[in-house]
């Protein structure tokens, strides 16, 4: 999946990479009820640690109670910097809920209808008759991905956002996969049109409207749309997403991958993965 980044830090979050360096493990401040099942969580998530096949943090709750809660393993391989609790992690399509969200919150305002044809929003899209917001939201639209529309058509020594493949779409007017509702296809085109829908109908950019409508009401302190190429800042407590290179045998970022271009060039893009 793509690249573009929100930082969350997370209720429930397992992010795994190949770390190849061992590190102390990081125990949460917080209450954790101590039980035999606490013992069992940490033995296999220390076991995977131990066979670098995990790296990350791991929260579970039951019944409103934190049971188990745990780090393990580095933020950055360079500094040397331990993951903690207040860590945040690049999330990319699981934002995706956020976006469905941003929508859901509108439609209840009475600003939009999960009836409403997607062209009453975006217009240059008028050609693909019959997808509905529904549809974005439930994968079922059928449009192809925009991903192979953008590597085919687009200059990838530029930053690509949400109106150049709007507009890349309008131009090249790729089929459609399927007609609308006959099939469920996960669809990263979908949750694009549904942010830059966001934006259209608020009139507020897609981060403007999820701090304000979203992350600020709940408190979410640590949580926003950061994409580091496209809108770079300076983010404490960070940690890198790595990529295991077989040919270096070690982890790298996924900007020092050749075939993994596409999250340099397509960073400006929001509402799919951020």
């Amino acid at each position: 999946m793509k690249k573009i980044i929100i930082l969350l830090t997370a209720l429930f979050l397992i992010v795994a990479c190949n770390n190849k360096e061992k590190t102390n493990t990081t125990i949460a401040k917080y209450e954790v009820v101590e039980n035999d099942k606490t013992q069992r969580l940490d033995s296999v998530y220390a076991a995977h640690f131990e066979r670098n096949e995990f790296n990350g943090n791991v929260l579970v709750a039951e019944g409103g109670k934190i049971i188990f809660q745990k780090s393990y393993g580095i933020a950055n391989e360079e500094t040397n910097e331990k993951l903690n609790i207040q860590t945040s992690f690049e999330l990319a399509s699981v934002s995706k809920q956020f976006t469905a969200m941003g929508i859901v919150q509108l439609q209840k305002e009475g600003k939009l209808s999960y009836d409403d044809l997607v062209s009453k929003y975006v217009p240059e899209l008028k050609d693909y008759e019959g997808i509905t917001i529904k549809n974005l939201l439930i994968h079922t639209g059928g449009l192809p991905d925009y991903m192979s529309i953008m590597d085919d058509n687009w200059d990838k020594s530029k930053i690509a956002t949400n109106e150049d493949v709007i507009n890349a779409f309008a131009k090249a007017s790729p089929e459609k996969e399927f007609e609308p509702n006959q099939k469920y296809s996960y669809s990263n085109t979908g949750y694009l049109l549904l942010g830059t829908i966001i934006e259209r109908v608020s009139g507020k950019s897609f981060e403007e409207y999820l701090n304000e409508k979203i992350f600020t009401p709940l408190k979410m302190e640590n949580t926003f749309v950061y994409q580091r190429r496209f809108n770079p800042k300076n983010i404490d407590n960070y940690a890198q997403g790595y990529i295991y290179s077989d040919s270096l045998k070690r982890n790298i970022v996924p900007d020092d991958a050749p075939e993994e271009e596409y999250v340099i060039y397509l960073d400006g893009i929001v509402g799919d993965g951020w």
